[in-house]
């Protein structure tokens, strides 16, 4: 790897260690010709994933969608930055494990819902309100019911 002080093309890797729950890989690297060290990070390049939407429309896999519904659903709760970002990556992760090249947005909806609902009794019933549309209070009531049983 390139040495970002000098521009020197040898260098040593001193120290590597994974980060993200085994999901890259953080390097700490030497030149050999300056002696400064510096910080690399690999992370396995992947196809990338497409949603099925509702309305049959693909689109490329957004990670930050996931997150700010579930911060929208959390929003007043609860419930830690970190217990958000465990919950996205564990669905993210459950994504890509399946290793398909397109996923339904239903299936990952599913997902969400399936997390939440343990995290937070208010959070899994604000996901579900708009993820399932619900049209009225009695829809509203229903789930709240098969909830609660």
């Amino acid at each position: 790897m390139k040495c970002p002080y000098c521009g020197n093309s040898d260098t040593r890797v001193v120290d590597s260690r994974p980060i993200d729950d085994n999901t890259s890989i953080r390097r700490r690297r030497v030149c050999d010709e300056c002696g400064k060290r510096f910080t690399s990070y690999e992370r396995v390049e992947t196809i990338p994933l497409i949603v099925i939407k509702k309305d049959k429309n693909r689109e490329v896999f957004d990670r930050s969608k996931i997150e700010a519904g579930v911060l929208r659903a959390c929003h007043k709760r609860p419930i830690s930055a970190r217990q958000v970002q465990e919950l996205v990556d564990a669905v993210e992760t459950e994504i890509i494990n399946r290793g398909e090249r397109e996923i339904s947005s239903t299936i990952i909806g599913e997902l969400v819902m399936t997390r939440i609902k343990t995290l937070d009794p208010v959070a899994y019933v604000r996901f579900a309100s708009v993820y399932r549309e619900f049209k009225d209070a009695e829809t509203f009531m229903d789930e709240l019911k098969k909830f609660l049983s």
